[in-house]
């Protein structure tokens, strides 16, 4: 089946996800992180991209970034030959080390850039690797609470948005947020399926709950839903919102358009 085509950002920002070949572990220690970490700088300097967050999992990697320059395809495929090229020699292994493709969703609006950046950092709570955000070494979530020690991450663009207390108080909340650890499918989902993906994002059992939801909240979440690859007719029917309102919603950008910097 030929692969899905890569979703374009108006914005020019992007979610990337990177995974280990067969879920190998990409990091297997400090040294290891740290190195990464250091060809994320190196490559920085030479494609020109702007980096807003990071968090490395041992076995998977987020990355919240601007293109500038470069494109994407060109960016990993130079950070991804770096890093491989000293993880090999390091190992004393040959062959290929990540999955063939990288991951990646457009980001279109601030609020989706928010919850994005915090889905990052709360990735190894999420995974109980730690307790809070900020105890974990290979995240940049203390590049934005101790910015005097950071040299990577260009965090003045989202406190433009949002003061450190606000980010704080923001790294606090519970997130819903599913992001890229939902797989863009291109089959169609079951309605049981369906239904799961509609708690984990709405948290509603039914059809009435959903309809409870204030107006604006609702449409956004109905282009959610309809970005992690339910059908029109899925929407319509599990959620009780007509086809009509769940097209437009489709194709429309509900939240305030992502201003970039140049």
């Amino acid at each position: 089946m030929p692969r899905q085509a890569r979703r374009f950002s108006s914005t020019g920002v992007y979610h990337i996800m990177l995974r280990g070949i067969n879920q190998q572990q990409l990091m297997e220690d400090r040294e290891d992180n740290e190195k990464f970490l250091e060809v994320l700088s190196e490559c920085k300097l030479i494609c020109g991209y702007k980096l807003y967050a990071y968090c490395l999992m041992g076995n998977h990697i987020h990355l919240l970034m601007k293109v500038e320059n470069e494109p994407l395809d060109k960016i990993f495929k130079r950070i991804c030959g770096r890093y491989v090229y000293w993880y090999n020699t390091k190992y004393k292994r040959v062959g290929h080390l990540f999955q063939d493709r990288f991951r990646s969703e457009a980001i279109e609006d601030e609020e989706y850039l928010l919850s994005v950046l915090r889905y990052i950092h709360q990735n190894p709570v999420e995974a109980g690797l730690t307790k809070n955000v900020g105890e974990y070494p290979y995240s940049s979530y203390n590049c934005y609470m101790e910015p005097q020690n950071n040299l990577l991450v260009d965090v003045d663009f989202i406190l433009t948005m949002i003061n450190r207390k606000q980010l704080e108080e923001l790294h606090k909340e519970t997130s819903r947020d599913i992001c890229l650890d939902v797989m863009k499918r291109s089959f169609y989902l079951t309605d049981e399926q369906a239904k799961e993906i509609i708690w984990k994002i709405a948290k509603c059992k039914n059809a009435s709950e959903f309809q409870k939801i204030d107006k604006k909240i609702r449409n956004y979440l109905i282009k959610r839903l309809s970005e992690e690859g339910l059908t029109i007719r899925q929407i319509s029917r599990l959620t009780g919102v007509s086809k009509g309102i769940v097209e437009r919603c489709k194709n429309r950008t509900q939240n305030r358009p992502l201003s970039c910097p140049h």
